[in-house]
């Protein structure tokens, strides 16, 4: 992929630039998670080890055989320091209470360690209402689940990030990307600032680039295909545009300093990514 030409790049910076005026919410949520955290002087590197990931497919690892789907945890570690660990716990088809339910909140605490990050992002399957296994609502349900990722990494001494879901391609008739997570994006938040946890607001920051791309130019960013018109799962260039509002969101709240953060202004080559041989389990 050519970093400097490429008139898709170009589109890729511009409406990142624009979405990232509303990147991270909870300004006192902010203020604490610096105030947890040891401070990073300009210039500086955090203290930061790991950041581990729970959530859905939008940001989970992915094989081969579903190539080039891609999600945004693959693409975070182009834009941290090789320092930095990314332990992408993240899922198909899960969703805060699933992922609990199957024990894999329990799989990151028993490794989650002090000065970690722990960044919480679903939605897309909580919205399943009629999944029993899956759906829970926005303010009862899906709020005390969330809590258990927060206490989670509390108890480790780890730090927890919460992140809105990134939108899906949806346009109305006027060609206006239009918001499909219903109240969870804003039980995220109501939450996030009850608990005194950062908010990146992936929501708001993928609803203002797909209106600045359009319908046309998001299938570049969305698993359109010969076969497939998915406009929920991410091609390379999607998920790396999620990937940098995370990493900037992580500097925003003073987790992450200058230094930890890399290469925020390239898109990484398809062939920079690596698909598993088989299935995450």
């Amino acid at each position: 992929m050519n970093r400097t030409s490429d008139p898709s790049r170009r589109a890729f910076l511009t409406g990142l630039a624009a979405a990232s005026l509303a990147a991270t919410a909870g300004p006192a949520a902010a203020a604490q998670a610096v105030a947890q955290a040891p401070r990073t002087a300009a210039g500086k590197t955090s203290p930061v080890g790991t950041i581990y990931i729970a959530g859905d497919s939008t940001a989970a690892p992915k094989d081969l055989a579903n190539g080039p789907e891609t999600g945004w945890g693959m693409a975070l570690p182009f834009y941290l320091s090789g320092r930095i660990a990314v332990a992408n716990h993240a899922r198909n088809g899960r969703s805060s209470k699933s992922f609990v339910d199957e024990g894999r909140l329990d799989a990151i605490a028993r490794t989650i360690t002090a000065g970690d990050v722990l960044v919480t992002q679903f939605s897309h399957n909580d919205e399943k209402i009629a999944d029993p296994a899956r759906g829970t609502d926005p303010w009862t349900t899906y709020q005390e689940y969330l809590t258990m990722y927060v206490d989670v990494a509390r108890s480790a001494g780890a730090l927890p990030v919460f992140a809105t879901s990134a939108e899906r391609r949806r346009f109305d008739a006027s060609g206006n990307a239009v918001e499909t997570h219903g109240e969870y994006p804003h039980a995220m938040r109501a939450l996030g600032e009850r608990l005194d946890v950062p908010v990146i607001d992936v929501q708001v920051q993928t609803l203002a680039l797909w209106q600045e791309l359009g319908p046309e130019e998001t299938k570049n960013y969305f698993l359109w295909t010969d076969t497939k018109q998915d406009n929920t799962h991410f091609k390379p260039r999607g998920a790396s545009a999620v990937a940098v509002m995370v990493a900037r969101g992580l500097g925003r709240t003073g987790l992450l300093g200058p230094r930890d953060l890399r290469r925020l202004e390239e898109v990484p080559a398809d062939d920079w990514f690596t698909w598993l041989p088989e299935p995450p389990a």
